[in-house]
């Protein structure tokens, strides 16, 4: 059976919706991550960052600045994905697990991000960082205050 949260064509839509999101309010500096919206959906969406040299520190690997920026980004747009829209929210905790480096040669990390949970007032959601093999290198729980109260969805 199908996906029951969308569609095909009201997943592509809501990939679009959330590209257009990043594009107009991430910041230049996440921006340059390169973030790319691979799927989306209500509950939860899927992007790919690129790891590229400017994302790798001395140790050769991804640094933990990279991931920590790509999780709180991706969350953000998998919430808008939930609200059919960006809305204006701000980052109250987001409790980070390093699992495992990162080699500068690995290609792209694949980041899932889950709507746990979406109050009036706070949203709650869980994020994946994996390498394209699935090996999973870091696990973050997020919290945001929603800016203006929220929606139980």
């Amino acid at each position: 059976m199908s996906d029951p949260d969308a569609s095909a064509e009201d997943a592509a839509q809501m990939v679009r919706l959330l590209e257009a999101a990043y594009a107009a309010v991430a910041a230049p500096f996440v921006r340059s991550l390169g973030l790319r919206v691979v799927s989306a959906r209500k509950t939860q969406s899927v992007l790919a960052m690129p790891i590229t040299p400017h994302l790798v520190h001395g140790g050769g690997v991804l640094c933990g600045q990279a991931m920590l920026a790509a999780a709180d980004t991706a969350m953000v747009l998998a919430l808008s994905a939930w609200f059919g829209g960006f809305r204006p929210m701000t980052t109250v905790q987001l409790q980070t697990s390093f699992l495992r480096p990162v080699p500068a040669d690995a290609g792209e990390a694949l980041i899932t991000c889950r709507v746990l949970r979406c109050g009036k007032s706070l949203a709650y959601g869980e994020v994946e960082l994996a390498l394209p093999d699935g090996t999973l290198f870091a696990h973050a729980t997020t919290t945001y205050a929603l800016i203006g109260g929220g929606s139980a969805g």
